[in-house]
Formats: C-alpha cells, structure tokens, sequence
C-alpha cells in the first residue's frame, strides 16, 4: 500500500513539474500544448487554490507551489520511499 502512495506521490511531482515547466512558454489556444496545459492545471488546481488562498505571491513567484512540491517530498521521506 505504502509502495502504490509513493508512486502516485511521485506521479504527481512529476505532473507539478510539467506544468511549471511548460509555464515559462506560450501557449497557443486550442493547439496540442493547450490541451495539456489544461490537464496539468485540472490535476494540481485543487490541491494549490488552497494554498494560494493562503500563502500569498512573492514577487513574480508563486511560493506555494514551492510549499507544495516540497511538502510532497517531505511525506515521501516520512514514508521512506526512494528516490526523490
């Protein structure tokens, strides 16, 4: 059970690194790349709105997916899953 939770732990890293990855570039409305960026923000929007409610912006720089992406890392070691 523990081995399935850090696997999806991992998943989701991985999705909240695509989608800061794919932030830094324009997207084009209704191209390919939008149509992924839309998945990516679908799957980590309910869990940031919250934290953005919450931890306001630094700058230009939206800490809370830090908090979050972090936090991640965090219960993975609390687990003691591998890697990341």
């Amino acid at each position: 059970m523990i081995d399935l939770l850090c696997s999806l732990l991992f998943v989701y890293m991985v999705v909240l690194i695509g989608r800061a990855i794919l932030s830094w570039f324009p997207v084009e409305p209704g191209g390919a790349m939008s149509a992924i960026a839309g998945v990516l923000a679908q799957l980590t929007d309910p869990v940031l709105m919250p934290l953005r409610r919450v931890i306001p912006p630094v700058g230009m720089f939206d800490v809370s997916f830090m908090v979050l992406f972090f936090g991640i890392v965090i219960v993975r070691g609390i687990l003691g899953c591998g890697g990341i």
